[in-house]
């Protein structure tokens, strides 16, 4: 994909930690060539997360994070820190920005901790490498100046290095072969984006076209007709989870059915634990909290899915008095020892390192999680249906 075609969320995400005046946002601009993030002389400039999408070779589609310095002071300094640690979460690779003039202190120390302990690959950029020189630098550590722009270009090639060059993964290709029909279902309703269809319809649509098979879309209330138009069988019908007990009855048990919703968990790294996780639907009690969590902020409508529907559905299928919560975007809870499940949407908008955060989170509070392509494949009676295809990778 080019750049623009590339969603944030597919990109590689490049945070830049440090101390403040340390000078992050002065590489960070050096680096992107652009007047991306706020410099001062004055401490704590950067006073939030500043994001930008951009091209970065030799790796490619990218998103630059920017964030405050790590030894921020006072009360909103502690927020500011707390907002640098919960960016670690998305973070694909690490750029920790040294003043060479004063050398790694403490909290400089304290973020190679955290890297090496969730498992981030980094590089330490020495700034400030006019003024001070740095010798016996270690493999992963380069001297640059973003006033000069000296090692500027070295620094890119390093990151390039530890992001290192892997073959995208696969939304859907990998399950289909060439001249292979496949049915998207789309349904449209008030939730619809007008004049478009959402992204993960978009990407598996492209996915499918890329690999040279040939794509049928239509809505749940055309789907008869269209299978019935069709001289071959389609090898897959992908449908939209809202429209999964419908397009489940229209469509023969010989076709193999799934849903955007479980074919993006699967790209997420999230299928797996989902696949485990919906059991926990039948041991809701009474009072139980469930965590509805989507990784995008939407204009709710009356018909959204996870305020509206799958609640509604939830309560129904167990017949319990259950206490609904929600959160979305960033705003997945750091304490979530008090739900009994967590049913997650797809995960389209954030990272796959994001992603697997969330999964480390319930499981090490003990909470199942699902999302919400296998959640609503459970409750209309079809889930062992909706993953038959991916069955041997989640292994049921």
């Amino acid at each position: 994909m080019s750049l623009n075609e590339t969603p944030s969320a597919n990109r590689t995400h490049i945070g830049f930690f440090g101390c403040r005046n340390a000078g992050k946002s002065s590489l960070v601009n050096k680096l992107t060539n652009q007047q991306v993030a706020v410099v001062s002389d004055t401490k704590g400039t950067t006073t939030d997360p500043v994001t930008k999408s951009m091209e970065l070779l030799p790796i490619g589609p990218v998103v630059i994070i920017d964030t405050p310095g790590y030894d921020d002071e006072g009360n909103l300094g502690e927020l500011r820190v707390a907002r640098t640690k919960r960016i670690l979460n998305r973070t694909d690779a690490a750029v920790l920005v040294v003043d060479a003039e004063v050398g790694k202190n403490a909290f400089d120390r304290e973020l190679e901790e955290l890297f090496k302990k969730k498992n981030i690959p980094y590089v330490v950029a020495y700034n400030k490498s006019d003024i001070t020189e740095i010798d016996g630098l270690a493999e992963n550590e380069i001297a640059v100046s973003a006033e000069s722009g000296s090692g500027v270009k070295e620094l890119k090639d390093l990151i390039g290095r530890v992001v290192g060059g892997g073959k995208e993964k696969p939304m859907v290709s990998d399950l289909i072969s060439e001249g292979d029909v496949v049915v998207l279902v789309i349904p449209i309703d008030s939730a619809a984006p007008k004049g478009r269809i959402i992204l993960p319809q978009q990407q598996i649509l492209r996915d499918v076209l890329d690999i040279g098979a040939i794509a049928a879309v239509c809505r749940e209330t055309e789907l008869k007709a269209t299978l019935d138009g069709l001289s071959e069988k389609p090898a897959l019908v992908i449908t939209d989870s809202q429209a999964f007990a419908s397009v489940s009855a229209d469509t023969p048990e010989d076709i193999p059915l799934t849903s955007f919703s479980i074919i993006m968990a699967r790209y997420k790294g999230l299928l797996k634990s989902a696949a485990r996780g919906v059991y926990a639907i039948d041991k809701l009690k009474d009072g139980d909290k469930v965590l509805i969590s989507e990784g995008c902020t939407h204009h709710r409508t009356c018909e959204d899915i996870g305020t509206v529907k799958i609640p509604k559905l939830l309560k129904r299928f167990t017949g319990r008095e259950l206490v609904i919560e929600t959160s979305s975007g960033n705003g997945f809870p750091e304490d979530l020892s008090d739900y009994a499940l967590i049913i997650h949407c797809g995960g389209c908008m954030i990272n796959e390192r994001e992603m697997l955060y969330r999964i480390k989170c319930a499981e090490d509070a003990g909470v199942p999680i699902t999302n919400y392509g296998t959640a609503l494949a459970y409750m209309n009676g079809i889930f062992e249906r909706s993953v038959q295809i991916v069955k041997d990778e989640i292994g049921i």
